[in-house]
């Protein structure tokens, strides 16, 4: 019987390249992400490519009520690996954008990330065998001005896996952030940062290439799991510039 894993934000960029690396390890699928349609047809695609079962369960988590019916949907389903990757942003000074939009990315940034750890994790520690991969950002080490939400949504993701990383060492269960730095997905559309310096001027990875790094992490058991060596230098960075210069810094980015 093969495990299983849950991979939210699965109907492109990062999410579904690691559902093709779970898919390749034998891992049956349960992909989450708003579009039916490319949900049905990537598990139909894995399933078929590679002998697993692939179910495709298309939820909003900007709404509240989704996590627990996720959660209720897969009554009798053992999740072997969690992967909170759905996610956006939203560029712009914080007394300017639409707060509606600031309100949905706390909501499947945090609040949505947060209520599925809680709603799978004791499973899980019941079994004594799971692993969870987070979806965090570099942005979670700086002060994010004319994206203030966004990078202290990806702080608090950050901050929460370390933190329960912590809490369940030696129960057989393990958390892990990712941390992509800037990456070839939607996000820059989505978020309006194509045309910014940070994009301009700092080298792009690939989606595979980042789901790599975090497929790899998380079966290590690793805490943190920083894609590429520029973005491990920028992180190692951080540790030594005031936050002060870093806001200055990560405003020139954004703008």
């Amino acid at each position: 019987m093969n495990p299983t894993a849950l991979i939210t934000g699965a109907s492109g960029g990062i999410g579904e390249q690691l559902a093709r690396l779970f898919a390749a390890h034998r891992y049956d699928l349960v992909l989450v992400a708003r579009s039916a349609d490319k949900l049905q047809s990537l598990s139909a695609e894995l399933a078929l490519a590679h002998g697993i079962q692939a179910r495709s369960l298309a939820a909003d988590l900007a709404d509240p009520g989704a996590p627990p019916q996720l959660f209720q949907a897969l009554q009798g389903v053992d999740i072997d690996v969690l992967v909170n990757n759905a996610g956006f942003g939203a560029r712009g000074p914080y007394a300017e954008l639409d707060y509606q939009v600031e309100a949905r990315m706390i909501q499947v940034n945090v609040a949505a990330l947060a209520h599925l750890t809680r709603l799978f994790l004791p499973g899980m520690l019941a079994r004594r065998n799971g692993k969870i991969l987070n979806v965090a950002s570099t942005a979670a080490y700086v002060p994010g001005p004319f994206m203030a939400v966004y990078y202290a949504s990806k702080a608090f993701v950050l901050s929460f896996s370390e933190a329960l990383a912590e809490e369940v060492q030696g129960s057989g269960v393990t958390v892990t952030a990712l941390i992509p730095g800037p990456t070839e997905t939607n996000f820059a559309a989505t978020a309006g940062t194509q045309d910014s310096r940070l994009f301009r001027t700092v080298s792009v990875m690939s989606a595979a290439a980042v789901a790599r790094v975090g497929f790899d992490g998380l079966m290590a058991g690793k805490r943190v799991a920083i894609a590429g060596a520029s973005n491990r230098l920028t992180v190692f960075s951080t540790r030594l510039a005031p936050r002060t210069m870093l806001a200055k810094i990560t405003s020139r980015l954004n703008s």
